[in-house]
């Protein structure tokens, strides 16, 4: 009895596993002569890529048709009227900071939104702030100066 070892040189793909390419446009004999399948006029029977992608023969094509979503709102987002910490330093001592008094100095312009504190900046002076939300920094350095933080839930 014989051993067949395979070695690089004697691989070979299984019989009628790699089909032959079919050659077109050699003659009616080969069944797909002259027009090679696409038919005798028009646009899809030229050279080249009939049609761009995403055309359908002149009608408003999909992406034209679709609403392109400007006008709509993110649902739950979040806007808050926001102060820097380097603004409140207008403020004297033991004075408490909120949306009224900020728009008393000038600092917000009629404000649309919940005060939002952020913490960029130094304050100097110890303030009682009364905001809806502080940043953790905005936080520690009123705290740092003495300050308290106050936070507001408008309903």
């Amino acid at each position: 009895m014989k051993t067949m070892t395979s070695t690089l040189n004697t691989l070979k793909s299984n019989s009628g596993s790699r089909k032959k390419k079919l050659r077109k446009g050699r003659g009616i004999a080969a069944g797909q002569g002259a027009s090679c399948g696409f038919g005798m006029r028009g646009q899809k029977s030229r050279s080249g890529r009939p049609t761009r992608p995403g055309f359908e023969g002149g009608q408003m094509p999909l992406y034209r048709r679709v609403p392109k979503l400007k006008h709509f709102e993110i649902i739950n987002q979040k806007n808050f009227s926001i102060v820097n910490l380097s603004k409140l330093n207008d403020f004297k001592d033991n004075d408490t900071v909120n949306l009224d008094s900020l728009v008393k100095k000038g600092l917000i312009f009629k404000p649309k939104f919940p005060l939002k504190i952020l913490g960029s900046g130094e304050v100097n002076v110890k303030l009682k702030v009364q905001a809806h939300a502080f940043t953790k920094v905005a936080k520690q350095k009123i705290e740092d100066a003495g300050g308290s933080c106050e936070i507001i839930n408008n309903k």
